[in-house]
């Protein structure tokens, strides 16, 4: 196996960066060399100029340098331009498929299912124009520093080697003594804004039972935790930071004073002059483990973010392009299917089997916790069957593209979510919008009159997670969405819960017209208006079918169990199984 089909997602797409650092770093050696210029300029006036009194040569000197600033800050903002590009380049390679690892990570409720890893990715994405990877960019400049210290006398570079092996060693000791707070503090940070976000969601609940001072309490005791995690490790970074600039200053001020002395020994190489350019040189020299030590938190969070991203896009590998398949036609089948929660080992459905023609309707019921939830959850591909598949036209419906078989499922799960955006926006899924087919879908579920007595009709904006309409608003828009386009399998959780009088009588009329134009229907409810439109009846019971087939035979199996027992006082049998 190649090293690159070793590598990581995240690597693969950082190596395919080199040329851009390859560049940055050419523009980094010129620059540094550059930026001997003042050093020189203030060596050739003493020289030249104070002895030659000559005010020509000042002029030219001080355009030179000048010309040279100008150039090292055209440099600069070229290498800066270059990172940006950079980054632009992993945002294009990457963003989408993070996102789609967030999304998958939430439908299998695994770690990694909310908006952290988007702010690790936007942290390792900034990493890549921050003056710690400029500090390490200009690292081997100092190599070349090092060697002119020693060609100007060899105890001057042994001083200066001595000096940044000292740095290597505070840099050591501060990434020793200070990761492990400031990791936990970005931990615990973390917790405490999942914790914020979590109750505001639920802001209504909190002010209505007065819970708010308990749940500030708690966050305020997660938040102090973050916050003596980050002070533990500033102390510590506090302390490496100015042992780090005292060994650069005294650095500087040592090689000076030592080239004095072999000057005056007739020992430095080079004339008087040296002895200021080694103690300019040796702070250079310094510089980048300096800036590193100073800006090493940005560090631990870049080393924190990539991480955990790395192991969300492990955890959640790329799927494989899909073979096309032609658009299904409506035949369901689910073949005995034991099914479990994401992340647990709770078997939920045990052995459910039925089968749908097109244009079939069947109504599922049972008592809570009886699975019909992740019935109608398995039926549209969002959870995997642990045993058995369920097939839509004899193809495994989890397998199959989303982006592919979307436009001919409808899907109105039990919490109705709306998305920020028009009321047309999101009976149309956000796709184009076909105005005739918007306006036929809220034809269908008796939503037109209502969004035409708004101000804006169907522009108006629903605002976040629907919350300017009222619950049976919702629910009539998510039932709009899930018919849009007369898709040919639709099911509905607990279509009805939210829905009036009228709500129901909407919700039958659609069912029974696209039932007409062959859509396979299968419903979730308690309650029994929709049984009046439904062909079959499946009865759950522990994750278990206790009854399915006909409608009318499942219901007279439900009275002939139900009914009082004989005069002999002999038991009735349980609901046999119905075959269809």
């Amino acid at each position: 196996m190649s090293a690159t089909k070793n590598k990581s997602e995240l690597r693969q797409c950082v190596a395919e960066l080199q040329p851009y650092f390859r560049r940055a770093a050419w523009l980094s050696l010129v620059a540094s060399l550059l930026i001997l210029a003042p050093s020189a300029y203030m060596l050739e006036v003493y020289d030249r100029v104070v002895n030659s009194r000559s005010h020509m040569t000042l002029a030219m000197l001080t355009l030179l340098v000048l010309a040279v600033y100008m150039v090292m800050e055209m440099l600069d903002w070229a290498r800066g331009q270059l990172m940006h590009e950079a980054s632009v380049a992993l945002d294009k390679s990457l963003s989408k498929r993070v996102f789609d690892a967030i999304f998958e990570a939430n439908l299998k409720r695994v770690s990694g299912g909310t908006t952290q890893p988007m702010n690790d990715f936007r942290t390792v994405r900034e990493f890549l124009n921050t003056p710690v990877l400029i500090a390490c960019m200009e690292a081997p400049v100092s190599l070349v520093f090092l060697l002119l210290i020693f060609a100007m006398s060899p105890v001057l570079g042994w001083t200066a080697m001595a000096a940044a092996v000292i740095q290597t060693f505070i840099a050591w000791l501060n990434q020793r003594s200070t990761q492990p707070p400031l990791l936990a503090a970005n931990q615990s940070a973390m917790a405490a804004q999942q914790y914020a976000d979590g109750s505001l969601r639920n802001a209504q609940v909190i002010e209505s039972m007065g819970m708010l001072r308990d749940i500030h309490r708690r966050w305020m005791e997660k938040q102090r935790e973050f916050l003596n995690l980050q002070a533990k490790a500033s102390e510590s970074g506090g302390a490496f930071q100015a042992a780090s600039k005292f060994i650069q200053q005294t650095t500087s001020s040592m090689l000076l004073g030592l080239g004095a002395w072999l000057m005056l020994r007739g020992e430095l190489n080079g004339g008087a002059s040296m002895m200021i350019i080694a103690s300019v040189l040796g702070g250079r020299v310094l510089a980048p483990l300096v800036q590193i030590v100073t800006q090493w938190q940005s560090v631990v969070n870049v080393r924190g973010a990539w991480e955990r991203l790395e192991s969300l896009l492990s955890a959640l590998p790329l799927r494989p392009p899909s073979m096309a398949l032609p658009p299904p036609g409506g035949s369901v089948a689910v073949e005995s299917v034991v099914a479990m929660a994401p992340g647990t080992q709770i078997t939920i459905l045990k052995g459910v089997a039925f089968a749908l023609q097109p244009g079939e309707v069947l109504a599922v019921v049972g008592p809570s916790a009886s699975g019909k939830t992740t019935l109608a959850r398995l039926l549209v591909g969002l959870w995997p069957a642990a045993v058995g598949k369920v097939r839509l036209d004899g193809v495994d419906v989890f397998a199959w593209n989303k982006a592919e078989l979307g436009p001919h499922i409808g899907y109105l799960p039990q919490g109705v979510e709306l998305f920020d955006g028009t009321l047309a926006e999101n009976i149309a899924r956000f796709g184009d919008v076909d105005q005739t087919r918007v306006e036929a879908a809220a034809r269908a579920v008796g939503l037109h009159d209502m969004i035409m007595e708004l101000p804006k009709g169907y522009d108006s904006p629903v605002g976040r997670e629907g919350a300017m309409l009222s619950g049976g608003q919702r629910q009539r828009v998510g039932l709009a969405r899930a018919i849009y386009g007369n898709p040919v399998f639709v099911v509905l959780d607990e279509p009805n819960s939210s829905l009036d009088e009228a709500g129901d009588a909407a919700l039958a009329s659609a069912i029974t017209q696209l039932k007409s134009r062959g859509t396979t229907f299968v419903i979730m409810t308690h309650r029994t208006s929709v049984l009046a439109v439904a062909d079959k009846m499946l009865i759950l019971q522990e994750g278990q079918n206790r009854a399915f087939g006909p409608r009318d035979e499942v219901l007279a199996a439900l009275a002939k169990a139900n009914a009082p027992q004989q005069p002999n006082n002999k038991p009735v049998t349980t609901v046999p199984v119905v075959a269809s």
